[in-house]
């Protein structure tokens, strides 16, 4: 008995700090997180190599968090399996426009079997340039939206995607979109890259609407990348390590903090997603506000 209580004795610091290195992984003194990996970022590797393999490699980062773009031919049920398997937990997912719009209910009840918290929207369905009737057009769809979603306990968000910042009265048709939607019903994730690209300040825009940020995607964009588009759509190799770009993450972090964003999604849609990764939550740990 004394053996085994020794043994026991030896092993649990270290069994301690294991799980305290997969807690802390991409996080610092400055920024503390919770952050996670939106999936997107490697979809070539779930096409490739299938996603036992892929969550794997999720896994072996340190990842616990997770932010879904579809289950690669997965059942939800069987993909929320494999992700629990590896210590996974799956907090969000996107989920198209159109099935918003059509079929909320369908997404409550996929959202459900993932274990999800969050359901959202990445890209709403527009003729460009998107214009204020279309604007108030998805506002309706959002707010129908999560009222449905509200009756599972789940929470609906939008992500800008850059081509909501067309200028409208003293701002821009992205504040029309987040003054029509019922706070209780819609929340927002601000995508970085989405909102540097139109050449829009993301930390003054998280102070703007300080209650409706709850979810953030952390992507950088190479130096040197012209700003000012409304398009919504840049080479996907534009995509850099976290601290390697152009975006002011002191100021962004910082904002972001105080106003209480609840998860930090790293998106990197890069060819060189899965280096990049592991120096983006290296840069998290190190960063400084």
């Amino acid at each position: 008995m004394k053996l085994r209580v020794r043994s026991f004795a030896l092993l649990l610091p270290l069994a301690l700090a294991s799980a305290l290195t997969a807690a802390d992984v991409g996080v610092g003194k400055s920024f503390q997180g919770p952050v996670g990996l939106q999936l997107y970022s490697l979809r070539n590797e779930f096409k490739a190599d299938g996603v036992a393999k892929t969550l794997d490699t999720v896994k072996s980062y340190g990842i616990r968090y997770a932010e879904l773009a579809g289950t690669y031919d997965l059942k939800p049920a069987q993909f929320k399996a494999e992700l629990e398997a590896r210590g996974i937990k799956a907090v969000a997912g996107h989920f198209p426009y159109k099935k918003f719009k059509d079929d909320p209910e369908a997404i409550a009840l996929e959202a459900k079997a993932l274990g999800l918290e969050y359901a959202g929207c990445a890209w709403a369905d527009h003729k460009a340039p998107l214009d204020e009737k279309q604007a108030r057009e998805i506002a309706a769809v959002f707010n129908k939206a999560g009222a449905v979603l509200a009756k599972h306990g789940l929470k609906f968000y939008y992500h800008n995607h850059g081509f909501e910042f067309y200028p409208y009265r003293d701002g821009t048709l992205m504040d029309l979109i987040i003054q029509e939607t019922d706070p209780k019903l819609v929340c927002f994730q601000m995508d970085i890259l989405w909102t540097v690209f139109p050449s829009q300040d993301p930390a003054k825009l998280l102070l703007k609407y300080p209650d409706r940020w709850k979810l953030i995607h952390l992507k950088d964009l190479k130096k040197g990348v012209a700003t000012g588009a409304l398009t919504g759509k840049t080479d996907v190799s534009n995509d850099v390590a976290l601290g390697t770009g152009q975006m002011k993450w002191a100021s962004i972090l910082s904002a972001a903090k105080k106003v209480g964003v609840k998860y930090y999604f790293i998106e990197d849609e890069s060819p060189s997603s899965t280096k990049q990764i592991p120096q983006s939550l290296k840069f998290l740990e190190q960063v400084k506000f």
